[in-house]
């Protein structure tokens, strides 16, 4: 089973940047996209964005432009740099495969605050 940890969250004035991380170990099938999800207060978790095994990626609307996804399979890595972060950021975000197969983490928060 594939395992993570997310790392790299913490608090940011609107405008901000931070770059999460995730780290993965297990059997992940090489053809499986990997993706981060978050889930803010009294909503349901939400995919935010993917990667595909060929670098082909994907966002939701209210990030693009402003998250890029990416990954470094030599360590086993994926990040999200998030740039011109809004007050609707705020979440806990989580990384798992694109189908949520792997076990879910603890996530790393994410607040935007004046």
């Amino acid at each position: 089973q594939v395992q993570v940890v997310e790392s790299g969250g913490g608090l940011v004035q609107p405008g901000g940047s931070l770059n999460l991380s995730c780290a993965a170990s297990g059997n992940i099938p090489s053809t499986y996209p990997m993706a981060w999800y978050r889930q803010a207060p009294g909503k349901q978790r939400e995919l935010v964005a993917s990667i595909t095994n060929g670098g082909r990626t994907n966002y939701t609307d209210s990030v693009k432009g402003r998250f890029t996804i990416s990954r470094d399979d030599a360590k086993n890595t994926m990040y999200l740099q998030m740039n011109s972060l809004k007050l609707e950021d705020t979440a806990v975000y989580y990384c798992n495969t694109g189908g949520g197969k792997a076990s879910w983490g603890q996530g790393t928060q994410v607040t935007v605050s004046s």
